[in-house]
């Protein structure tokens, strides 16, 4: 995800603070890893140096002075940019779980025992997923939709591989 990028379009809405940005930030986005301060701060100040954000108003407070940023037509124009580009989708052929997979076969190790492990994991995260979907707004509900439907094509690559793998160690041995 493009930090940069989520909070200029977080302020085309209007100026905002950067505590209020990541508010709204946390709000959509970050459930699960909600945006750190210092995160916000160093982004918003390469936005501003990069002329995609300007400093609307300074406002003097308890410590620090609080900068409230606005977006500038190059900031709009970049974000229209980036939402228009298509995301490269990910092939995922250089797998953690494929390479453990066949490290397992390749060092004599019990490659189902692991691939049962991760099955396991798989099925606990998803009923959390599916719990919070239940209970989550209409777009709470989508990104656990998008989080389950990778979660369940991994489950059918576990499958897959818990049939082949006879096959498969005979072709990393060879």
């Amino acid at each position: 995800m493009s930090i940069g990028h989520t909070l200029l379009g977080l302020l085309e809405s209007g100026p905002r603070h950067g505590y209020d940005l990541k508010r709204a930030f946390d709000a959509h986005f970050g459930h699960d890893r909600p945006l750190h301060y210092g995160q916000v701060y160093s982004t918003m100040s390469r936005l501003l140096k990069n002329g995609l954000v300007e400093v609307d108003a300074v406002e003097p407070g308890a410590g620090p002075e609080r900068k409230r940023y606005a977006i500038t037509d190059a900031g709009v124009t970049d974000v229209a940019q980036w939402l228009a580009r298509p995301e490269k989708p990910e092939p995922y052929l250089q797998s953690t779980l494929y390479t453990k997979v066949v490290l397992a076969l390749l060092t004599d190790r019990n490659a189902a025992e692991m691939l049962d492990t991760q099955r396991a994991e798989h099925l606990r995260l998803m009923r959390g997923l599916t719990e919070r979907k239940r209970g989550g707004d209409f777009a709470d509900q989508l990104i656990c939709d998008h989080a389950l439907f990778h979660l369940e094509a991994d489950l059918r690559w576990l499958e897959l591989t818990a049939a082949r793998l006879d096959r498969l160690a005979e072709t990393v041995r060879a």
